[in-house]
């Protein structure tokens, strides 16, 4: 299905772009589609529930931008997935195997200890299926049940050290871009990211104004509560932090996201209206960079910019 696709599609989200295809080749339903994006956005959310540490890559956009490769299927219900994902920890945790990894892959290390302590029937089977090629997800597929059920099905084996669970790849893309093709393209290089987190309309079209006539790029934030999801969507070099905002203040986000590990070093800069020495102290005790008065001047704000990318890298 992908072979007469556009390779710089391909490249960027194959999965994707052929889940499209079917659709609009009606070998799957949208619903069909539907609950195979929102099963992997639970599956994803999980896993970085489950995750002591995440590691990210930032792939930057090609030419064309990922809203013209690709059509919308559905509009996601933020919340029940974030329920559906809650839902699958919690019963992962009760059955006392939230220390495995479902994206690990099951391999026989012990068979002559192994063959003793099971059935001939079984032993075949788990020869079969425990050959450290699927993970206990792709078993649980195959044999048409719960990956928490699958997982305790070999626990005691696991426990014993009869079976150990691996990292393996993942499935390399279905298609290879062609010889011709495969060289990097050159990206011109972008600035830093800046964002702004102010209730105010007026404050953040002043800060897009004064970054984007220097090149920057701008995320403006007006929802205080919707302030740390946005972060970490867009992942901005520089934030600045309106100090008395609805629902939420500057202090209680900056410490917030000085709690979570890719935010530890960003340039977090308080914007505020009341320039106190009460204010500044409470600030730099929960973690800010910086401390602006309102209202912003131009130059102070690149001024604090330059300043504290230059300390970061």
């Amino acid at each position: 299905d992908l072979a007469n696709t556009n390779w710089e599609d391909v490249n960027v989200c194959w999965d994707y772009h052929l889940l499209c295809l079917w659709v609009d080749l009606h070998k799957v339903t949208r619903d069909q589609a539907v609950k195979m994006i929102q099963s992997v956005m639970v599956e994803i959310l999980f896993d970085v529930t489950q995750g002591m540490q995440i590691t990210y890559q930032i792939k930057p956009d090609s030419s064309s931008s990922l809203s013209s490769l690709f059509k919308p299927l559905v509009l996601i219900d933020a919340e029940q997935v974030i329920h559906d994902a809650d839902q699958v920890w919690e019963a992962w945790q009760s059955a006392r195997v939230a220390d495995r990894c479902p994206n690990r892959a099951p391999i026989i290390r012990q068979p002559k200890q192994l063959r003793i302590k099971t059935s001939p029937q079984a032993y075949q089977t788990m020869t079969k299926l425990l050959n450290g090629q699927y993970t206990l997800r792709d078993l649980a597929i195959l044999m048409k049940r719960d990956t928490r059920a699958v997982t305790l099905s070999i626990l005691p084996h696991l426990q014993s050290g009869l079976v150990e669970l691996i990292e393996i790849p993942d499935l390399p893309a279905p298609v290879s871009l062609p010889p011709n093709e495969t060289s990097v393209k050159t990206v011109p290089e972008q600035k830093p990211l800046i964002a702004c987190v102010d209730d105010s309309p007026l404050i953040c079209q002043s800060m897009e104004k004064i970054l984007t006539s220097e090149g920057y790029r701008f995320v403006a934030i007006n929802d205080a509560l919707r302030a740390i999801a946005t972060l970490l969507a867009t992942k901005p070099e520089l934030i600045f932090l309106d100090l008395v905002m609805p629902n939420a203040n500057g202090y209680e986000i900056c410490g917030q996201l000085r709690r979570l590990s890719f935010f530890r070093n960003t340039p977090i800069v308080i914007l505020t209206g009341n320039d106190g020495i009460i204010d500044r102290v409470r600030a730099k005790m929960v973690g800010s960079s910086d401390f602006m008065s309102k209202p912003i001047n131009p130059e102070e704000v690149l001024r604090v910019i330059i300043k504290h990318l230059k300390q970061v890298n």
